[in-house]
């Protein structure tokens, strides 16, 4: 019966539809969560109020991004084809079984980050050039020669400096007249980039040697133990300029300190489990105490962005800067040259 409705021409229509549309992966849209502490964070500095103004500006951005997203998901499922079907899941993506119109899908990629790059030039040009970063670094991640994904270490960099991006995407919604602290933005790509070793590490334990460098030729110069040192320097590098950070501008965050530890070491165990979701972050919605944690750490950072204790400056020697209130902050972060 279900033979029979697939021959039809709408059931081909049908099935070839869906195939392009799943091309998208719009379910991997809860990335862009990564945008809201942009926006958080650069209220909280800049003394920006809500405002209908900033929700419109925000739909937008995010929208944007997302489009920009599903362009560069577009692109990664017609090149890596090959090479997903050497996987014993991605084998059954829609380009890897050959269930899509190849030109049709290099039109959804073209079409839909055009549509990313207008709706972020409808808001500002800052918020313009960070959403095309983020379609360049889709490119380069990509397509031969450079193909950063190939590239040993490159490929874990190269892909979580989306994230930093991503916070600035968020940051320029709110505001086109400061820039965001280098601190802050260091902090979020090297935990992006501990989060993507992680899913590397993942993918290596459970394809094995052989078969993951077919499938990915960056995991020739990688090993588990490799993997793992690598994952404590990113990790280290982190809460280091995540440290710097608020030192210097929001103190009242060392309160989010221990719950942002305790996620990343949930999120350590979790890569060593079978099939661990760490290889698809998408689907970590199915881990309670993950998006426990991830909720209870929102919502820490969320309330320290916007409730000052001058008690708790007074803890701690005052240097430079220290212990600034936001108003102060947003002069410094005008003047030239002082951006960390």
């Amino acid at each position: 019966m279900g033979l029979t409705t697939i021959a039809t021409p709408t059931g081909i229509f049908r099935a070839r539809f869906a195939a392009h549309l799943a091309l998208f992966r719009l379910d991997h849209s809860v990335k862009q969560i990564f945008i809201v502490p942009g926006i958080v964070i650069a209220m909280s500095i800049t003394q920006e109020h809500a405002s209908a103004a900033l929700l419109i500006r925000s739909m937008l951005g995010l929208f944007a991004a997302v489009a920009i997203a599903s362009s560069n998901y577009v692109l990664n499922e017609l090149l890596d084809a090959p090479f997903d079907r050497l996987h014993p899941v991605k084998c059954l993506r829609p380009a890897a079984i050959r269930s899509v119109n190849v030109p049709l899908a290099y039109a959804q990629w073209f079409v839909c980050g055009m549509v990313g790059l207008a709706l972020a030039y409808a808001v500002s040009i800052s918020l313009f050039f960070s959403v095309l970063s983020l379609w360049i670094m889709g490119l380069l991640y990509n397509i031969p020669p450079i193909r950063t994904k190939d590239i040993p270490y490159l490929d874990v960099l190269s892909e979580s400096i989306n994230n930093p991006i991503r916070f600035c995407i968020g940051w320029y919604i709110v505001t086109a007249t400061a820039i965001p602290p280098l601190s802050l933005l260091v902090a979020y790509w090297a935990l992006g980039a501990y989060f993507m070793d992680l899913k590397r590490f993942s993918e290596y334990r459970q394809i094995g040697s052989e078969s993951v460098i077919r499938y990915r030729p960056s995991f020739s110069a990688y090993s588990e133990q490799s993997l793992l040192a690598w994952a404590i320097f990113y990790a280290a590098t982190a809460m280091l300029f995540f440290g710097a950070f608020i030192m210097r501008y929001r103190i009242e965050m060392v309160f989010a300190f221990p719950f942002i530890a305790l996620l990343m070491a949930v999120y350590f165990n979790l890569s060593f489990k079978p099939d661990s979701p760490v290889q698809n972050p998408e689907k970590l919605y199915r881990e309670p105490l993950v998006m426990g944690l991830l909720i209870v750490c929102c919502a820490v950072l969320c309330v320290t962005s916007f409730v000052n204790m001058p008690w708790l400056a007074r803890m701690f020697p005052e240097s430079g800067s220290h212990g600034q209130r936001p108003a102060q902050t947003l002069i410094s972060i005008q003047r030239p040259g002082r951006t960390c």
